[in-house]
């Protein structure tokens, strides 16, 4: 990954207009880093916070310079969102507005067609039970259609839901109840070769059934699609980096510190593979990153139908020095 430090009068709307530094990436839809502008799907730039704050900016772009993203950050890279967060189409028209805090989604999101009507509202809320049967973490308050035609309001009525980024196959409908699922809620999945129904009361799910391509059919009782965990959970993790890590004398005679993003697949098996840094802070601290994430204890796999599927997964690491 290459990083560039540059320093030129920019302007980027929402923020400012005047000398700054910038550190320019690279990226492409998945999150990795690139060297160039033509190999990469996005750009993002991390300019220094404005006065009286210790948020830096953060401004993505598409390839055709319209606005991809609007934020603030508490990190350079990779950055972690704090507060208001805009995302727009390629269009420049606005796709969601959203609320950050602790890098985590809070509140109302708003999200809309691009069109530029609105398509749903959803409340988030903050939940620590992996294997819940509740679908996810956020009530659907509000949804409508592409005409503007609202399907449900104050979290009563039908959804419809799309795929993100064309807008054009629908991927689950079904019926709400005080913003959760309820009732029979139906759907495709690897575009639309694959099929799955399930029932649900006021948000917990009863049961489902997914068929694929190949005409398997399987039944599962829990959440549809569950992520990887340490176990113990996130904050066990680091309480194992933090035993496991050493410090590398260079880094911390010079006061070398930052914060890595690393990614790994987690296999069916719960078994860490292909470990990857996304960004490096310096080639000993990269070292010990590596090191001590191979040496990591297998993870939960993820789920996903009821069954154990392989996940790409990701994650930052911080290395700080304090007194």
């Amino acid at each position: 990954m290459r990083i560039i430090l540059i320093a030129f009068l920019i302007m980027i709307t929402g923020f400012c207009s005047a000398q700054v530094k910038m550190n320019v990436y690279f990226l492409k839809n998945d999150g990795r880093y690139v060297s160039t502008r033509d190999s990469a799907d996005y750009i993002r730039a991390v300019t220094e916070p404005d006065s009286g704050s210790t948020l830096y900016n953060v401004a993505e772009f598409y390839l055709n310079n319209k606005r991809k993203a609007l934020g603030k950050s508490s990190t350079i890279d990779p950055p972690h969102f704090e507060g208001l967060k805009l995302e727009f189409f390629k269009s420049g028209i606005k796709k969601r507005v959203l609320n950050y805090r602790n890098m985590t989604v809070v509140d109302d999101e708003f999200q809309f067609f691009p069109s530029g009507k609105p398509y749903l509202v959803l409340k988030h809320q903050a939940t620590s039970d992996r294997e819940s049967r509740a679908f996810e973490d956020y009530l659907i308050e509000a949804c409508y259609d592409s005409t503007g035609v609202a399907l449900a309001t104050d979290g009563s009525g039908t959804f419809k839901l799309y795929d993100d980024t064309a807008f054009k196959t629908v991927i689950e409908t079904g019926s709400l109840k005080n913003g959760r699922r309820d009732g029979v809620c139906t759907g495709v999945d690897d575009k639309g070769k694959s099929h799955f129904e399930e029932k649900y009361e006021n948000g917990m799910l009863i049961s489902g059934t997914f068929s694929n391509e190949k005409g398997e059919v399987n039944t599962y009782t829990i959440a549809r699609s569950i992520a990887p965990a340490y176990p113990g959970g996130l904050n066990v993790f680091y309480k194992y980096l933090s035993k496991k890590i050493r410090y590398p004398d260079y880094e911390r005679e010079h006061n070398v510190q930052g914060t890595i993003l690393m990614s790994f697949t987690v296999e069916k098996d719960g078994k860490v593979t292909g470990i990857k840094l996304i960004n490096t802070v310096s080639p000993n601290i990269d070292a010990e990153a590596l090191r001590v994430m191979k040496a990591s204890p297998p993870w939960v796999p993820g789920i996903r139908y009821g069954r154990p599927v392989r996940v790409r997964y990701q994650i930052p690491i911080g290395f700080s020095l304090s007194d």
